[in-house]
C-alpha cells in the first residue's frame, strides 16, 4: 500500500542532509521535469517582482523566494520531514519507533508541484511552488506534469493499492484512477452534513497515520475502511470512496 499526501505550502527550514541531487530521487522518469523546474525557480528568483506575481506571494514572504534562489545549494530533509502544517502534525511520524516507523517510510509519498512525487525519505530543500503557479511563458504545471507523473502513478498503481488523500489541485498533476479517495465531512445534530475545510487535513492526517503504520497490508477501500475503523474513526464507503464523518 502507498499513501499518497499533499503537500504543505509551509515547509521546515534548514536541513541535515547534502544539496539536492535530484538524479538520486526516487521515480527518475521524472527527473527532466523536475530540472527544468528547479531551473526556472532559481532563475525566477532574481525578480523578486516575477517571481511574487508567478508564486503568489507578498512583500512579507520574500523569504520563500530566497529559498528558491538556493534550491540548488541549500541543506536537504527527507521529504516527510520537510513539510510541516496541520496534516503532518496529525501524522506526527516523528514519533513512530521501529517497524511502525519502517512501515511509514515504506508506504508513505507526497505529491509535489516541484519534485512531481516523492518518497517519504527522499532528501528535498525547502522551496514554494504550488499546484496552482503559472511559471512566466510556460504552460501550467498541470499540463507539464500529467505527461511524466501519470504513467509513473500508474505503474505504482499496478503493484500497491494507492490511498490518495491528495487535495483537488495536486491530483490534476497527475490523476490516478482505481485509487481509494477520501473526503472528510461533519455532521451536524439534525443529520445535516457540510464539508469540513481547515480540519479536513487533521482527520487524514489521522488516517494517514493508522495506514502507514497499520500491520495490515489491504488490499481494497474495504480493507482501508476496517483499518481506519480500528484506529477509531467513523467511515462510510462507496466503492473506492471512502467518506470520514466527523462531529460538526
Amino acid at each position: 500500500m502507498i499513501v499518497l499526501l499533499p503537500p504543505s505550502e509551509t515547509k521546515r527550514a534548514g536541513g541535515d542532509r547534502p544539496p539536492l541531487r535530484l538524479e538520486a530521487l526516487g521515480a527518475p522518469a521524472l527527473t527532466a521535469v523536475r530540472t527544468a523546474l528547479v531551473d526556472e525557480l532559481v532563475a525566477l528568483a532574481g525578480d523578486r517582482a516575477a517571481s511574487r506575481r508567478a508564486l503568489g506571494l507578498s512583500p512579507s514572504q520574500d523569504a520563500e523566494i530566497d529559498r528558491n534562489a538556493a534550491l540548488l545549494t541549500a541543506p536537504t530533509l527527507p521529504a516527510i520531514r520537510r513539510y510541516t502544517g496541520v496534516l503532518y502534525d496529525a501524522l506526527d511520524v516523528e514519533s513512530l519507533h521501529g517497524a511502525a516507523a519502517a512501515r511509514a517510510l515504506a508506504r508513505l509519498a507526497v505529491g509535489s508541484a516541484l519534485f512531481g512525487l516523492l518518497r517519504a525519505e527522499d532528501p528535498v530543500p525547502a522551496y514554494r511552488l504550488s499546484a496552482t503557479s503559472k511559471l512566466p511563458g510556460q504552460p501550467s504545471l498541470t499540463a507539464r506534469w500529467r505527461p511524466a507523473l501519470e504513467p509513473v502513478l500508474a505503474q505504482i498503481a499496478a503493484g500497491e493499492l494507492v490511498v490518495d488523500l491528495r487535495s483537488g489541485s495536486y491530483a490534476a498533476l497527475g490523476r490516478l484512477p482505481g485509487a481509494v479517495r477520501v473526503d472528510v465531512v461533519a455532521e451536524h445534530a439534525d443529520g445535516r452534513r457540510s464539508t469540513v475545510s481547515h480540519f479536513n487535513k487533521a482527520h487524514k492526517g489521522r488516517l494517514a497515520r493508522a495506514l502507514a503504520t497499520s500491520r495490515a497490508e489491504p488490499a481494497d477501500a474495504a480493507a482501508v475502511a476496517g483499518i481506519a475503523r480500528r484506529a477509531g474513526m467513523r467511515v462510510e464507503r462507496h466503492d473506492s470512496q471512502l467518506t470520514v464523518v466527523v462531529p460538526a
